[in-house]
C-alpha cells in the first residue's frame, strides 16, 4: 500500500506539472499533503515534515547554488568562459570536445559535490555550444555522467562515505574499485548514450551567455582558469592535506574550514569579484548588479528544490523507505543485487541518493557479515543503486532542466535515462569485478 501510494503520488505530480501546467513548487506542496494523508500521517506531522524537508534541502544547498550562480555569472559576463572555451577548443577541437568535458567532469567531480561541479561546468558547456553552434546536450551529457558517477560511487561524497563507514570498508580499496567501475559506467551513460542526443537542439538557458568579446576585452587564460578552478583547488587541498595534520591543530581546522564547499565558493566569488570585475575596470555597483541578477535567475529553482525536499521528507517520515527495506530484507537475490535493488527502489520513490544509500546500508550490514561478500564492492553496488532513474522528486532533475531548458518529457528521456544507465552499468561493473576479488 505504501509503494502504491508513492507511485500514485509521483504520477499525480508529473500530471500537475506537465499537463495542468501548475507551478512545480505548488504541485510539490499539494502532492506532499495528499501523499502524507494517504500514508495515514496526522496533518500536524505532515506540515512538520514539509517544513523540515524544505528547510533541510534548501538550507543545505542554497549557499552553494547562490554562490555558484554568482560565480557563473561573473565568469560568463567577464569573458572568462569565452576565453576558456577558445583555449580548450584550440587544443581539442570540435571533434573531441565531448571527451574533454567527460574527463573534466570526472576530475572536477572527485573533490566537489555534484551541484558545485554542475554550476561550475554547465556555463562552460553552454558557452561552447553557443559559440561553436553545437548541441549543448550532446556535448554536455558526458560531463554530467562523470559528475553523477563520482557523486554516487566514490567517497568522500556523502552517501558512499557514510555507507563505507557503516561497513568498515577500506577507503583506498573502495576508491580503487570505484574508479574501475566508474570508467565503463561513464563511457556507457555519457559517451555512448550522449552520442545519440544530437537531435536535441533546444537552446539552453541564455542567462549564462554573454555578448561575444574581442580578445583584448577578455581576461587572460591564466586568470580565467584560476578563477574557475579555485573552488576545486581549495577543496582538493583540504581533502589531501587535512588527514596529514594532527587532529585539533590550527592548520587542520583551517584547511577543513576553507575546504567546506560553501566557504570555498564564497572565497572564489570574492576573488572573481576582483579578478573578473574590479581588475577589469568594472565599478563595484555594476558587479553587484550582476550578482543580484544571478540570484534572480536561480531563485525559482530554489523553491522547486524546497518542494522536492518536502516530498522526500514526507515519504521518509511516512515509512516508505523503511517499508521497502523490510520488503526486500528476506530476498534470495545475490547480496550485491539485493543491495543495489533496495537502494534503487528507495531512490526512485524518495528521490534522495543519500537517504537511499544510508537506509539500504542499515539493512544490508547484517547480511554483509553473514554472506562474507566484499564490503568495498557492496558500497559500490549500493551507490550504483542510489543513482537509479532520477525524476521529478530529485533536485538534480530540476537543475538539469533549468539549465538546458528541456520539456518534462525530454528531461525524462535524457537525464533520467542517463542516470538509469549510470546505475545499471555500475551494478554490472560490480558483478564483473566480484568474479576477480570475491
Amino acid at each position: 500500500m505504501l509503494l502504491l501510494t508513492t507511485v500514485l503520488g509521483i504520477l499525480v505530480l508529473i500530471a500537475l506539472i506537465s499537463y495542468v501546467r501548475l507551478h512545480p513548487f505548488l504541485a510539490f506542496l499539494l502532492v506532499s499533503l495528499g501523499v502524507g494523508l494517504a500514508l495515514g500521517m496526522p496533518p500536524t506531522v505532515i506540515m512538520e515534515s514539509i517544513q523540515q524537508g524544505i528547510g533541510s534541502t534548501v538550507g543545505s544547498i542554497m549557499g552553494i547554488i547562490a554562490l555558484g550562480a554568482m560565480l557563473g555569472k561573473l565568469v560568463a559576463q567577464s569573458g572568462a568562459a569565452q576565453r576558456i572555451a577558445v583555449n580548450m577548443m584550440a587544443v581539442v577541437g570540435t571533434r573531441h570536445v565531448r571527451w574533454a568535458f567527460l574527463v573534466t567532469g570526472f576530475i572536477v567531480g572527485l573533490p566537489l559535490f555534484y551541484s558545485v561541479g554542475f554550476l561550475l561546468l554547465a556555463p562552460l558547456v553552454i558557452t561552447v555550444a553557443y559559440r561553436y553552434k553545437l548541441p549543448a546536450l550532446y556535448i554536455g551529457l558526458p560531463m554530467l555522467a562523470s559528475l553523477s558517477v563520482t557523486q554516487g560511487y566514490l567517497p568522500p561524497h556523502p552517501a558512499p562515505l557514510a555507507v563505507m563507514k557503516q561497513f568498515n570498508a577500506d577507503l583506498g580499496r573502495t576508491l580503487f574499485y570505484g574508479i574501475l567501475v566508474s570508467v565503463p559506467a561513464i563511457l556507457v551513460s555519457g559517451a555512448l548514450f550522449g552520442a545519440t542526443l544530437k537531435r536535441y537542439t533546444t537552446l539552453p538557458n541564455q542567462a549564462f551567455i554573454a555578448p561575444e568579446l574581442r580578445p583584448d576585452q577578455m581576461p587572460s587564460g591564466a586568470v580565467s582558469f584560476l578563477t574557475v578552478l579555485l573552488p576545486i583547488l581549495l577543496i582538493g587541498l583540504s581533502t589531501v592535506l587535512s588527514p596529514l595534520l594532527p587532529d585539533g591543530s590550527v592548520g587542520k581546522q583551517t584547511l577543513l574550514f576553507v575546504g567546506e564547499p560553501t566557504v570555498s565558493m564564497l572565497i572564489s566569488v570574492l576573488v572573481a569579484v576582483f579578478t573578473l570585475g574590479i581588475q577589469r575596470g568594472r565599478p563595484m555597483a555594476e558587479v553587484t548588479t550582476l550578482l543580484a541578477d544571478a540570484i534572480r535567475e536561480v531563485a525559482m529553482l530554489l523553491l522547486i528544490f524546497g518542494g522536492a525536499g518536502a516530498l522526500k521528507q514526507v515519504l521518509t517520515d511516512g515509512g516508505v523507505s523503511q517499508s521497502i527495506a523490510d520488503l526486500m530484507r528476506d530476498s534470495s537475490l545475490h547480496p550485491y543485487v539485493l543491495g543495489w535493488g533496495m537502494a534503487a527502489i528507495i531512490r526512485v520513490c524518495v528521490g534522495s541518493s543519500t537517504v537511499s544509500g544510508i537506509t539500504t546500508a542499515g539493512f544490508v550490514a547484517p547480511l554483509l557479515r553473514v554472506s562474507g561478500v566484499e564490503p568495498n564492492l557492496m558500497v559500490l553496488s549500493i551507490g550504483a543503486g542510489s543513482m537509479m532513474f532520477s525524476h521529478v522528486n530529485d533536485t538534480g532533475f530540476w537543475l538539469f532542466r533549468e539549465y538546458f531548458q528541456l520539456s518534462m518529457a525530454d528531461t525524462l528521456k535524457t537525464w533520467s535515462v542517463m542516470e538509469t544507465l549510470v546505475s545499471v552499468t555500475g551494478l554490472a561493473g560490480v558483478m564483473a569485478l566480484s568474479t576477480l576479488v570475491g
